[in-house]
């Protein structure tokens, strides 16, 4: 597996203590990695194919509400990146869908949206899109309520797998009980959810959002903060993957709305 990144992390001087650190964590634990140019934003996750169980790869459209008028910062992977990888297995599909709004369980059997992909597609059914997604993404789809306040709306940060029948929740009884449908939802689709350390951040920013980490093959790198809750979240991390769990400190990264598994995209 290869992991990418982009040549924007580590040349935008806002980016690049945090890129360094990220980077040299990865080196650490032998983790291979690639930066691709002619992207324009940092967020990988977002705009990049979304992978499969079969190894095939889904390139939705990618024009998010929160960026329509900001066409700049949105990349095109067709026309500007696709050339850079092997067509054979890439599929284009029109519907408008961030890839950092798809959480996939550890075997890409059922996968995690959040609501906010209906309003991004206001011309199609709720039914007939969920049924496309299930049989573009080859899983199960689940739909989650996303938070109203977040500009983006994804499920990133809001669960992430443990194993098939488990995942994380944050841990935020405050939020007009958001959590609590989240993990009602979950349990209705037959997988438990386990709270994870979490802390209230400025308005679209992901500081305090340690659910928002890298998982490779080798470890996991989990996104800190340099609060009293890094401690609780790496426990919790440790205690329930048996990889090696490397912390990051990312918060320049962090506090423009995303952290590390919204930078990163890998391939087979």
């Amino acid at each position: 597996m290869m992991l990418y990144f982009s040549s924007l992390l580590p040349s935008t001087p806002a980016y690049a203590p945090a890129a360094k650190r990220l980077f040299d964590a990865l080196d650490a634990q032998c983790v291979e990695y690639r930066l691709l140019n002619k992207t324009k934003s940092i967020w990988l996750r977002d705009f990049m194919p979304v992978r499969t169980k079969s190894g095939r790869y889904i390139s939705f459209r990618y024009e998010p509400g929160y960026l329509k008028n900001d066409s700049e910062l949105r990349t095109n992977f067709r026309q500007e990146i696709a050339s850079l990888f092997s067509q054979e297995n890439i599929i284009y599909s029109d519907i408008n869908l961030d890839g950092g709004n798809v959480i996939f369980s550890p075997s890409r059997k059922t996968a995690v949206i959040s609501d906010r992909i209906f309003s991004e597609n206001r011309t199609r059914s709720y039914v007939k899109l969920v049924q496309e997604l299930e049989q573009l993404l080859e899983a199960r789809v689940i739909i989650i309520p996303s938070l109203v306040s977040d500009m983006t709306g994804h499920s990133d940060g809001m669960v992430r797998f443990i194993n098939e029948n488990t995942v994380f929740g944050n841990n935020t009884p405050y939020r007009n009980g958001l959590e609590q449908k989240i993990a009602k939802v979950m349990k209705n689709n037959d997988i438990d959810t386990i709270d994870f350390p979490y802390y209230s951040s400025p308005k679209n920013s992901a500081v305090g959002c340690y659910m928002n980490f890298l998982e490779t093959e080798k470890a996991i790198f989990l996104p800190i903060f340099g609060t009293n809750k890094d401690a609780a979240a790496i426990t919790t991390a440790e205690h329930f993957f048996a990889k090696p769990i490397v912390p990051v400190y990312a918060n320049e990264i962090a506090k423009e709305g995303g952290i590390l598994n919204c930078i990163s995209w890998e391939t087979l």
